[in-house]
């Protein structure tokens, strides 16, 4: 009889360390609040996807989510177009621009810099997932110090049904590859990361910018 009252004291245990979860890390926003940047540079993201056009495909969309968030965005394509003209058409060695540089020619307060660590579907005998997968970083102009940092996913298996039959889950997975062969699965995908990543509001995402109207900055 002790033995098993042991033994249930020690599943109790076991049970509740399962169930236990390490409280969030709060972020700290002290750099953010005492700079306050009103204008961004979002530089073209580095791509570690297999993702030809991944790169194209999410800085096309990074414009929204900052400009509702308050900041004022330098328009990506112009960016863009400037450095091709000064021969920089790889992202890689347009991150390796000093800010100082960056500062003077754009005049910005902050830029961001993004990395793309995954983009795009994967098949499965009975499912396909469309992944995006994206991280952040914003940097003062005016210091070189990190302000912000954050990473972002959207996925397509967020709003896929798991209690479907087996044929189901068959024709489904055949319906889903034909659709995104069709269409640009990974570009939709991508906005939904892009809003996830860098639109402010909620836990340790970006602090509403100064043009942000009723937000709590």
């Amino acid at each position: 009889m002790k033995l098993l009252v042991r033994l249930a004291g020690l599943l109790s245990a076991l049970l509740l360390a399962g169930c236990a979860t390490e409280p969030r890390t709060v972020y700290d926003y002290t750099k953010l609040k005492d700079e306050k940047p009103l204008s961004i540079l979002v530089l073209p993201p580095l791509n570690n996807s297999l993702a030809v056009n991944a790169g194209h495909s999410f800085l096309s969309q990074v414009t929204y989510p900052l400009a509702e968030s308050g900041y004022y965005v330098f328009p990506v394509a112009v960016v863009n177009d400037l450095f091709k003209h000064n021969g920089m058409t790889e992202p890689s060695e347009i991150h390796a621009v000093p800010v100082e540089k960056l500062r003077e020619i754009f005049a910005a307060d902050a830029v961001v810099y993004l990395k793309i660590t995954e983009f795009g579907t994967s098949y499965k005998i009975l499912t396909s997932d469309t992944r995006v997968t994206a991280e952040a970083r914003l940097v003062s102009l005016k210091t070189g110090e990190e302000l912000w940092q954050g990473a972002a996913t959207a996925s397509t298996a967020e709003q896929q049904n798991t209690n479907q039959s087996l044929l189901g889950m068959l024709v489904t997975a055949v319906i889903d590859q034909v659709a995104n062969t069709l269409n640009d699965k990974g570009h939709q995908i991508a906005g939904i990361t892009s809003v996830r990543l860098l639109h402010a509001g909620g836990a340790n995402r970006l602090l509403y910018g100064p043009r942000a109207e009723n937000k709590e900055h």
